[in-house]
């Protein structure tokens, strides 16, 4: 079954198989023949000028792309092609996701219109408490807590992507497990992401033993170029091929990850174990939602709900920024505009705000709901506080539905690091269904800590929840994301989509921790507000800021893109009082913020499309015959 050639940058001719249509601008012709190659040794080649669609997949890594694009030439479908890139993202982005973690993956099924989601975060275990990293009173340093078994949530993804397979796949878990299977046994190259990644890992993978068996051998970090085999995990995926699921939450594989999350940092002491035990993981299982649906500008989107904090914050942001003429270049509103940036940081300030008040896992709190921060009354007094000529000063939480919590800081302690790390995907098949799928371990390596024998990482989701408890009756604060038994910690994961007129016309997200939810937000605001095709709305330069009293952060083009926030904009910003700009310099913007991958329809044609970000190796491949 043939791949067609879109073009970005441009290829002059169509192959039969499985070719990529667009890749990162710094990926040359070697790694373009070297991907060519290794898709032609699936043996989906052939000559085709003209062709059907059969599908598109839009991931950050090739070899996923290939995975993906492979499943779809063999007649699967969206869900087959998700659980393919997913488990083959564990063999080749193992930094950022993969069986020890969890994630929200979010399908839209075209024969009957319904969107449903599967959640597969991480949860606390039965022994976890509120206090737990904080047991004297004071929060436990990030980068101790971290690493330990204490942050290892209930790992999800396993029974996820299962449950997925048996309600809308065609294939079984075994089949969607090959093309990671071989990519774990063959090997593949390291690129320069997981190459910088172990370079710069805060010793992560050089604190346990298995881990720098991994990615430092003899003691020396990989480097690109080198060729990874990681036999231990082509173990794991022939485990889980054979017996199913069942064999992660159950059996010796459950012992492992639980002897493997027991350990803890010895500056920690007994404060650093794990609290997780086999009971916890039996009893694990995904659970299936709702999507979380918003309005802007004629334009429908369907997020994700909480226990996310992604799609309701981004809401959130877009109901206070639609009473300002976004895209309109005579008013000073156009891309990258003073203005522009300007009410989206005041928006980003004031959302953040609720969020780390109000927003957790509401399947276990009571109260304030997701929906009450974004009644129309309520963001209409929220927008109104967004001057377009000066910054907001004291930015503090609001009052929905008259809960007072203003004599409580945000997270009393809780503030940490968020890693940029997680991983992002979309898929289309023939049909038209549509997987739109965010996954992670948390920080970038999880918690570093490798199950010894089965060469995969385990989390350190539960670092999400709040450090020190927030929970206070007297001022109103629940204690949203304080930690507890059997929870799920705050996430910041927005897999989206956008429709119109009931029609799905794109599906997106990104990695990034917190940024996450003003990345999904700025690629939203240049496809409605300014036009832009997806492509050009993922490569535009992006702001971000995640705290109401932070600093904000920025692309120029001296973070490697094509152009970035101008100086005239900078200057602008700070004179509006916006700090993170270094004035001593022309262009102070040099963040790298998201890695949004996207699969796109035209809704005049039918055509489908793919969009992928340049921010890492991302690889869209379009699937005809």
């Amino acid at each position: 079954m043939p791949v067609q050639a879109l073009g970005h940058p441009p290829r002059a001719v169509a192959y039969c198989g499985l070719i990529p249509s667009r890749m990162p601008h710094a990926m040359n012709a070697v790694k373009t023949l070297s991907l060519i190659l290794f898709l032609a040794q699936a043996g989906l080649y052939a000559w085709a000028a003209h062709a059907a669609q059969d599908g598109v997949v839009s991931t950050s890594h090739p070899a996923a792309s290939a995975a993906g694009a492979r499943i779809l030439a063999q007649g699967g479908n969206a869900v087959d092609a998700a659980a393919a890139i997913q488990f083959a993202l564990n063999v080749v982005e193992p930094q950022s996701s993969g069986m020890g973690g969890g994630g929200f993956m979010m399908v839209y099924l075209a024969k009957t219109r319904e969107i449903v989601i599967v959640d597969s975060r991480e949860r606390a275990p039965g022994r976890a408490n509120a206090s737990q990293f904080a047991p004297d009173g004071q929060p436990l340093a990030f980068a101790l807590a971290s690493t330990s078994g204490l942050s290892v949530g209930v790992p999800g993804t396993v029974r996820g992507v299962d449950l997925a397979l048996r309600r809308w796949g065609t294939l079984s878990l075994a089949d969607a497990l090959v093309p990671a299977i071989e990519l774990a046994e063959s090997g593949f190259r390291v690129n320069r992401f997981l190459a910088d990644d172990i370079a710069h890992d805060g010793g992560r993978t050089a604190l346990y033993p298995e881990t720098a068996a991994i990615f430092r051998p003899g003691g020396r970090a990989l480097l690109e170029g080198d060729w990874l085999v990681q036999p231990d995990l082509a173990k794991t995926l022939k485990l889980l091929a054979r017996n199913g699921a069942r064999a992660f939450y159950d059996g010796p594989l459950a012992a492992a990850i639980v002897r493997a999350q027991s350990r803890g940092r010895s500056e920690l002491g007994d404060a650093g174990h794990g609290r997780m035990t086999r009971a916890d993981l039996t009893a694990y299982q995904p659970t299936l939602r709702k999507p979380l649906i918003g309005h802007y500008r004629g334009w429908t989107l369907a997020t994700m709900p909480p226990p996310s904090s992604g799609g309701l914050t981004m809401l959130q942001m877009l109901g206070m920024m639609e009473r300002f003429p976004l895209g309109g270049v005579a008013q000073g509103y156009g891309p990258g505009s003073a203005r522009t940036l300007h009410v989206m940081v005041e928006a980003m300030r004031l959302a953040f705000a609720d969020r780390a008040v109000w927003i957790g896992d509401e399947d276990r709190q009571t109260g304030i709901s997701g929906q009450d921060l974004l009644h129309p009354a309520y963001l209409a007094a929220r927008s109104a506080l967004i001057d377009p000529e000066r910054r907001l000063e004291n930015v503090t939480a609001g009052r929905p539905r008259g809960l007072d919590p203003a004599r409580v800081s945000a997270r009393r302690g809780g503030a940490r690091a968020e890693s940029p790390h997680t991983t992002h995907f979309a898929v289309m098949d023939k049909h038209g269904n549509v997987v739109t799928y965010t996954s992670t371990i948390e920080h970038t390596w999880g918690s570093g800590i490798t199950v010894p024998g089965y060469g995969f990482l385990l989390n350190n989701e539960l670092t999400d929840f709040n450090f020190l408890p927030a929970a206070d009756t007297v001022s109103g604060n629940p204690g949203a994301n304080d930690v507890a038994p059997g929870k799920r910690p705050r996430s910041s994961m927005a897999p989206t989509l956008l429709l119109k007129d009931g029609q799905v016309v794109a599906a997106y997200g990104s990695p990034g921790g917190a940024t996450i939810i003003n990345t999904v937000l700025n690629v939203t605001v240049n496809l409605i507000d300014h036009g832009m095709n997806m492509q050009q709305a993922i490569d535009a330069p992006r702001i971000s800021v995640t705290h109401p009293a932070g600093t904000l952060s920025c692309e120029g083009s001296g973070s490697g893109l094509p152009a970035g926030i101008s100086p005239a904009s900078q200057l602008a910003l700070r004179t509006l009082g916006h700090g993170g700009l270094d004035s001593a310099r022309e262009d102070a913007c040099q963040a790298t913020i998201g890695s949004v991958q996207a699969v796109t329809v035209d809704t005049s044609n039918g055509r489908h499309d793919g969009a992928a970000d340049p921010r890492r190796e991302g690889t869209v491949i379009r699937v005809v015959r």
